[in-house]
């Protein structure tokens, strides 16, 4: 097992109150990351320190380690815009810019400054492939995306999260405010996705942490309780906490 990203003694704070206390987790290469665990125990808080998301908000402090192959991205040297670029993000709802498909898709290619038509066209098909889209939406490039249906928004998102080619993929709920058949689509994406990425998932569904993930971790109040490869965590947890949540008993 190759560690893409490894966190250690990782603290996040919200102004006075501690939401992360020092989780440690080391994320393996090309394997599918579960975060699991009940609301507000910390599964968010914890994977947006993973690409620095917290630095856009005020009143959050984060202290600890992140290593992206061996570097520590928190190192206030490193510039956060390019942590971003290789820890892509996908969130719990669909957030497609109100411009076309096609800029959707291209619109970090032009931040970075690409202007090549030819190199846009090519990475903004590129994506849609990986993002199972293609086919869908390949004669409705120029067209809003907001006319996408909620599970084509998403896809579209993932779409433009691979776009700048990153080497992470944090996955925020993706599939929670979906119905049943497009939850299925992003799942199987997420799979397919695998072979390339490195993928951070966090979800409330039992269910699906067993069938996408290669590891789970057990969060609870800001702690990383228990981490296993998954049939191990689901089918014979240690700690006692993990097997009350697996049971129902609280969550």
């Amino acid at each position: 097992m190759t560690a893409k990203m490894e966190a250690r003694d990782l603290v996040v704070h919200y102004r006075e109150k501690v939401a992360l206390r020092s989780a440690s987790l080391t994320i393996p290469e090309n394997q599918v990351t579960a975060l699991i665990g009940p609301s507000g125990c910390g599964k968010s808080t914890f994977l947006r320190a993973l690409n620095r998301m917290h630095e856009l908000h005020d009143g959050v402090r984060v202290t600890g380690k992140v290593y992206l192959d061996g570097a520590d991205i928190l190192d206030p040297h490193v510039d956060p815009v390019e942590v971003r670029r290789k820890v892509g993000m996908v969130f719990q709802r669909s957030n497609p810019f109100p411009k076309t498909i096609f800029e959707n898709v291209a619109y970090g290619l032009r931040v970075a400054g690409e202007r090549n038509r030819a190199v846009l066209e090519c990475r903004v098909h590129e994506s849609l492939e990986a993002a199972a889209l293609w086919d869908e939406v390949k004669d409705r490039l120029h067209e809003s995306a907001l006319e996408l249906s909620g599970g084509q928004q998403q896809r579209l998102c993932v779409a433009r999260a691979v776009a700048v080619r990153p080497e992470v993929l944090l996955m925020d709920e993706p599939a929670s405010a979906l119905d049943p058949i497009a939850t299925g689509r992003i799942e199987e994406l997420i799979v397919a996705l695998k072979e390339k990425y490195t993928i951070v998932l966090v979800t409330h569904s039992m269910q699906e942490a067993r069938r996408l993930s290669d590891q789970a971790a057990f969060l609870y109040m800001g702690e990383i309780v228990e981490v296993a490869p998954t049939p191990e965590l689901f089918e014979a947890p240690r700690q006692p906490r993990t097997q009350a949540y697996l049971r129902g008993h609280f969550g």
